[in-house]
């Protein structure tokens, strides 16, 4: 059922997604297209937000941060494997894998680079201050908007 801490996180996880975006662009490799990574993540925020923090929304400030960065920790979670099935995808169609379970293992392979490509602590901290507030913000709306 839509509600407005729904909404309301949805649209946080989306902003603080493209916000994230922005970040890592430039600590990925010169030759990266990016192509729709923007959009990507910031339907990925939506979603998210939506499913994850908007029906987890409650009173008091500790629930708030808790619903936050459980929503940024699915958001990162949810983002990895999409970019990490999609990049396997693309090396599975000019065949660099000869079976489902190679390209499977590859999948987790590229993630866990892409792990520590964004393993950093501007995007640590931004990540746990914007989930966070993402928290708060939507508890906020959901006492005001029950």
């Amino acid at each position: 059922m839509p509600t407005a801490a729904r909404l309301t996180a949805a649209i946080c996880l989306a902003v603080l997604a493209g916000v994230l975006s922005i970040m890592i662009m430039p600590l990925m490799p010169e030759h990266t297209q990016f192509g729709y990574f923007i959009p990507i993540n910031m339907a990925l925020g939506l979603l998210a937000g939506w499913t994850v923090m908007g029906p987890r929304a409650s009173l008091g400030i500790t629930a708030g941060i808790n619903n936050g960065l459980t929503g940024v920790f699915v958001l990162i979670l949810w983002g990895l494997a999409t970019h990490s099935v999609r990049e396997m995808l693309k090396k599975a169609m000019l065949r660099h894998y000869t079976g489902l379970g190679e390209g499977l293992i590859a999948s987790i392979s590229i993630g866990a680079e892409y792990f520590m490509v964004i393993a950093t602590l501007p995007i640590a901290v931004t990540a746990i201050v914007g989930g966070a507030l993402s928290g708060l913000i939507t508890n906020l709306v959901n006492r005001r908007f029950p």
